[in-house]
């Protein structure tokens, strides 16, 4: 018995540290590259059935074999688009978030192929092709997005240094502080661009300077330039607001990261929905003219 119920503990203990490590392993590898292997024998199918083909003209999406692929790609083009449905349940196991994201990345780079054999390569000034072009923007934003989230948050880590958000804004307060202090002998014109400075909102900007890290409009920038440097005083508050700039620098490069990582979901998105509504007006066009 007791021996029994070591066995089983162990066992659970396995498989706790197998799901651990799991975990620490990306969903670009998940399961040794599982859903990679599978996108290529997809594409790989898909290509050797079009080349066994023998007839003329060749394939397209009006033949058996192009209804084939298109219904294959229609099917994987829904399917994919729910992985947004998915990572709102929390249903770990055999489609796990991992696995599913896994899947959703290159069974949608394997639609490349799928979709480019379904068209036979004709492509006109139609609904047709503007689901195939549609298609390819979503796969080109989906690539962006996996190399952003694959190499951005070390970026992130490495900006924060060991800080979080909240001990970053506490050490701009800190200086913010000795500066109200300190650009009290200032003269008035000085003094108001110190105050102007620290009036200024830390998340201020709009998207192109957040996405950029440029802020021309860096009022504490602005005061660093209008202080003169005939005095003790304004040599100090030249020193705190340099050391300012710098936490400013901290806070605007983390915020930059985290709008490279997130705005691509604001293309992605959207052109996934446009998608999916010009592969309908497709389907319904071809089964309304078969």
């Amino acid at each position: 018995m007791a021996s029994g119920a070591q066995g089983g503990a162990t066992s659970r203990f396995s498989s706790a540290e197998k799901r651990r490590d799991s975990d620490h392993v990306s969903f670009l590898k998940h399961r040794g590259f599982r859903w990679l292997w599978i996108a290529l024998g997809l594409s790989l199918a898909a290509i050797l059935g079009y080349l066994m083909i023998d007839q003329q003209p060749r394939p397209n999406g009006g033949t058996w074999y192009g209804y084939t692929l298109g219904t294959i790609g229609f099917g994987l083009i829904i399917w994919l688009s729910l992985l947004g449905v998915r990572k709102r349940r929390i249903n770990p196991g055999a489609w796990s978030l991992k696995a599913w994201t896994s899947a959703h990345v290159y069974l949608g780079l394997s639609l490349v192929v799928i979709g480019t054999l379904h068209t036979g390569f004709q492509i006109g000034w139609n609904v047709h092709t503007l689901a195939y072009v549609l298609m390819l923007l979503v796969i080109a934003t989906g690539i962006y997005g996996v190399v952003v989230y694959a190499t951005l948050p070390a970026s992130l880590s490495a900006n924060r240094r060991e800080m979080t958000r909240a001990q970053m804004l506490d050490a701009l307060t800190a200086i913010d502080r000795q500066l109200e202090s300190a650009a009290q002998p200032l003269a008035r014109g000085e003094a108001d661009l110190v105050i102007a400075a620290l009036a200024q909102d830390v998340f201020g900007g709009g998207a192109l300077e957040r996405l950029t890290g440029r802020y021309p409009g860096c009022a504490t920038a602005r005061a660093l330039g209008g202080l003169g440097s005939g005095s003790e005083a304004e040599a100090r508050v030249a020193a705190l607001l340099e050391k300012r700039r710098e936490q400013l620098a901290q806070i605007r490069g983390a915020l930059r990261i985290r709008a490279l990582l997130e705005v691509w979901l604001f293309v992605h998105i959207p052109l996934t929905i446009a998608l999916i509504a010009a592969l309908t007006a497709h389907v319904i066009s071809v089964f309304y003219y078969w």
